[in-house]
């Protein structure tokens, strides 16, 4: 047996979930083993699907039945056998939601500590712990009910004084002319709906504004009778801002509402009697204010013996987000504001102060979102967990992260259909050594890109976006422009102050999440199906379109157009199954008899994006789209594959996809390399440089030194993150920043091109 495997192994044992081809394969134990492979090659579909839910699975079944059924479900996964499994802990890139209230003290126990510390030894002795508490009555401030923020409306957005009410005055979404509400001002009987709002006089403008919910004495004819009148501001506060509806009518809320500390806590969330409260000169707001490296400063000069315990607790959890790299964040960011990258290193410092051992933890690309600089220190948090007795497995397509593994598993050789297979295992020496496709790729040679020039620049001045310090930069157009830095040095921001400095039209491709159900397919996605549906039913067929959609006449009457049919089991695991009418066609028969060039509706959805752009190689409309699919590489996705079965770098290239075809625009991309193997990432940059010959600009934030090497202009921010962070290190042409010591790119890119 090789040396690797003298602790032990995870062997499994013939795995078949979704594309994996009857994979065996022993893992060694206390040991970092990273996955490596396409996009799509089945890395996921092992380490994620396979292993960690086999592990989450048997767990949970250690538990009584009536508490299963409150626990995650885990599916069974499609293995034979999986022995000598650990305990896994799953460490995903995920945000951490979006809820108000939530600090990176209150997530990650910090705040309950130093809510502990003021109550035992600040003075003036003010109450007991929940006295400290933003998120309960007894310490939260009553005007902003603890959230800090107040949001004021801007009335001289919602009316235009020149209309009258029938001529469309309330100009604010839903209130025009002939709307349900706006007949509750038209019919209230106290305005002359034909005069202009400029000549009300200031009771009627009041009236019309402010005036609280109130039954109407004598209102007009027409007005609902059990129906209140209330002013328009109280009306668009209560019955449209917090409310569902608030998230159709996301980009009007923006324009008319204005977020500011609350006047009365100025920010602190607290009652003022809290803030009386100090230990060594500083309020609780004033301690979380502070970023992490400063609280530990804080925390040293604490002597009462009475803190002893709490003060080492509290030392121990900062201490290990700052070794992470996290040291930047102040205990009351919010928790809503924090990257993917950020969540995951949280969690990463939470289990270095754990106790236990011989666990398996399970990671998803952890260097997304990060600068090169930034991945040192989480090798080095990882490799201590490993030291303390744990197994490390991590799924990564980063050569930085590749580097410092003990050992390596390729998936492949493609992707999809085409993938799932191991091509490799061994060390890092031995992959570099190999014939595998990522030994080649990271043995290529470094280069630089063209250095086109700038068409033209956007000229940003006295730029102060969040922590950047009144920065001055020409963010040039026409090109190919990297943003980079570490995490948190004012990248988003710098990119936020530019769209809000654009005069014309961009496409905005940030990372946000693709609305997905088990419904959705790539045909669906790029809004396909309706012309695939059309064709058949022009074909001679004489047949409505709605009977080749699996979403309504023509779903298979048992599986309701789903493929599969779910079988709840109460406090067990639901039984997915393939439908046994339609064989997971969705379809049914009837559907099914109609053809399209010799094909059914199953059978056309069942090719690939390849061959379905030869397939409609005489319908201009499908074919373009599909070729984009083709372009971003992912000519390997079936029309039909469920987008629930995506990674996270097919989903990005998906959205890339339907917005490629336009010129002369502006594409925004937040790291576009995300789950990306170092060929699809040639790939994508290959894409870039047509884009930019097309006449587009591109700016893009991103870590990846190949895109970077690639582009035709950087501009690093930094050099640090957060309040050490938020200035121009560099702006130019990528290869002459090597020459500069203050960039932290830069010190990258020279450390790169000099692995040639």
């Amino acid at each position: 047996m090789q040396p690797i495997f003298s602790k032990g192994y995870i062997d499994i044992q013939d795995a078949t979930q979704n594309n994996l081809q009857h994979v065996s394969l022993k893992v060694p134990k206390y040991q970092t083993t990273v996955f490596v492979g396409l996009s799509g090659s089945g890395k996921s579909s092992l380490v994620f699907d396979t292993i960690a839910a086999a592990s989450r699975r048997e767990l949970n079944e250690t538990f009584p039945s009536f508490t299963q059924q409150y626990l995650p479900k885990f599916g069974q996964p499609h293995v034979q056998d999986i022995e000598h499994l650990p305990v896994a802990i799953v460490i995903e890139q995920k945000r951490l939601g979006k809820n108000a209230r939530s600090t990176l003290a209150t997530y990650t126990g910090i705040y309950s500590l130093i809510r502990l510390l003021f109550s035992r030894i600040g003075k003036p002795f003010i109450g007991y712990s929940d006295s400290f508490s933003f998120n309960l009555p007894q310490g939260m401030c009553p005007d902003c009910q603890g959230l800090g923020y107040v949001d004021d409306i801007d009335e001289s957005k919602l009316i235009d004084p020149e209309k009258s009410l029938n001529q469309g005055a309330i100009t604010f979404v839903s209130f025009g002319p002939d709307t349900w509400r706006w007949k509750r001002y038209a019919t209230s009987g106290l305005f002359d709906n034909d005069k202009p709002v400029k000549d009300y006089t200031d009771e009627e403008y009041d009236l019309l504004m402010n005036a609280p919910q109130q039954k109407l004495s004598h209102p007009g004819e027409g007005f609902p009778k059990t129906a209140l009148y209330e002013g328009v501001i109280p009306r668009i506060r209560r019955s449209v801002i917090g409310k569902k509806e608030a998230e159709h009518h996301r980009e009007a809320i923006a324009e008319i509402v204005t977020r500011k500390p609350c006047p009365t806590c100025h920010g602190t969330r607290l009652k003022p009697e809290v803030l009386t409260n100090h230990i060594n000169g500083k309020n609780i707001a004033e301690v979380t204010s502070m970023d992490l490296s400063h609280v530990l400063k804080f925390l040293n000069g604490i002597t009462e013996t009475l803190a002893n315990d709490v003060v080492r607790e509290l030392s121990t959890k900062i201490q290990s987000l700052i070794d992470i790299g996290l040291g930047y964040l102040t205990l009351d960011r919010g928790t809503s504001s924090l990257s993917g990258g950020e969540a995951q290193r949280i969690k990463i410092a939470k289990y270095l102060t754990s106790a236990l051992v011989d666990m398996v933890y399970i990671l998803d690309e952890p260097s997304v979102g990060l600068h090169p600089h930034d991945i040192k220190l989480i090798k080095q948090a990882l490799t201590k967990l490993k030291e303390k007795g744990n197994t490390i497995l991590v799924v990564e397509h980063n050569p930085a992260m590749i580097d410092f593994a003990d050992y390596v598993v390729e998936m492949g050789p493609l992707a999809g259909n085409a993938g799932g297979t191991v091509t490799f295992t061994g060390t890092y020496q031995e992959l570099l050594d190999s014939d595998s496709l990522t030994g080649k790729w990271l043995r290529r040679k470094h280069e630089w890109g063209q250095d086109r020039a700038p068409k033209d620049y956007l000229k940003l001045r006295n730029i102060t976006e969040n922590n950047l310090k009144d920065v001055d930069v020409d963010v040039p157009l026409g090109i190919m422009t990297v943003i980079s830095g570490v995490a948190g040095s004012g990248k988003s921001s710098l990119v936020t102050a530019l769209k809000s400095n654009l005069k014309g039209d961009y496409i905005d491709l940030a990372q946000a999440p693709v609305g997905i159900n088990i419904r959705s397919t790539p045909a669906t996605y790029l809004g396909l199906l309706d012309d695939i549906r059309k064709l058949f039913s022009d074909n001679n067929n004489r047949v409505g379109t709605s009977l080749f959609s699996y979403n309504g006449r023509g779903a298979c009457p048992r599986c309701k157009g789903k493929g599969v049919t779910i079988t709840n089991m109460a406090f067990m695991d639901p039984v997915v199954q393939t439908c046994e009418l339609c064989h997971g066609k969705r379809y049914s028969d009837e559907a099914l008899k109609y053809y399209y060039k010799d094909k059914n509706i199953a059978e056309v959805l069942q090719l690939s994006v390849k061959d379905a752009v030869e397939f409609f190689s005489d319908t201009k409309k499908l074919s373009g789209k599909l070729r984009n699919l083709d372009r971003v590489g992912l000519g390997y996705l079936t029309l039909a594959q469920p987008l629930t079965t995506l990674s996270g770098g097919e989903l990005q290239r998906l959205k890339l996809a339907v917005e490629l075809g336009k010129k002369g625009t502006i594409y925004l991309l937040d790291e576009p390399t995300a789950g990306l193997h170092l060929k699809d990432t040639m790939l994508l940059i290959q894409l870039f440089n047509e884009l930019v010959s097309a006449g587009n600009s591109l700016i893009i934030i991103e870590h990846n030194l190949s895109v970077i090497g690639q582009a035709d202009w950087l501009i690093d921010v930094g050099p640090d993150a957060g309040r050490y962070g938020g200035k121009i290190q560099y702006s130019g042409i990528p290869k002459k920043s090597i020459d500069v010591p203050n960039s932290r790119t830069g010190v990258a890119l020279k450390e790169w091109i000099n692995q040639n």
